[in-house]
């Protein structure tokens, strides 16, 4: 794989009217998030319970307010959303084994085919879209990733 130099620093001025890199890496990073975001299975869900169908594939069973706390939302937005999705029949309610006043949220079969479904399709589009590319710019694109990786975990 090649190594990559870093870029030299190039004033904003300079770019020829284009916006600095920050900029341009996140607005470049959110178009891209939001066209993945819209390959989704054909249920009629929203991201935010999408979001919570693959926490519960993820960590399994959750209290709704470890849900809530986990999506940085607040309990009753919570509430609505898994009233949603279990109206839909995605997950399901059921006692918690040590405490009688909780329960957990847990992912039904058709929960978890509609997380499958959902990653199936949005691999799938980034796959085309990866493979239409020469083997130099994936490449460069791998090692982005590793760039990118490093960042988030800053």
């Amino acid at each position: 794989m090649p190594t990559l130099s870093p870029a030299p620093a190039v004033p904003p001025a300079s770019r020829k009217g284009r916006p600095d890199l920050a900029t341009e890496l996140r607005m470049t990073i959110l178009r891209l998030s939001r066209r993945i975001r819209s390959e989704s299975s054909a249920a009629d869900v929203s991201e935010s319970q999408y979001c919570v169908l693959s926490g519960l594939s993820a960590q399994g069973a959750m209290t709704p307010r470890a849900l809530a706390e986990r999506d940085g939302v607040q309990p009753p937005s919570m509430t609505r959303t898994i009233a949603g999705l279990e109206q839909a029949g995605l997950v399901a309610r059921n006692d918690h084994p040590s405490d009688g006043r909780q329960v957990l949220i847990e992912l039904t079969p058709a929960g978890a085919e509609v997380v499958r479904e959902t990653r199936r399709r949005r691999s799938a589009w980034v796959s085309r879209r990866l493979a239409a590319l020469s083997p130099e710019d994936r490449a460069v694109l791998s090692r982005a990733v590793d760039i990118l990786k490093e960042m988030a975990s800053q």
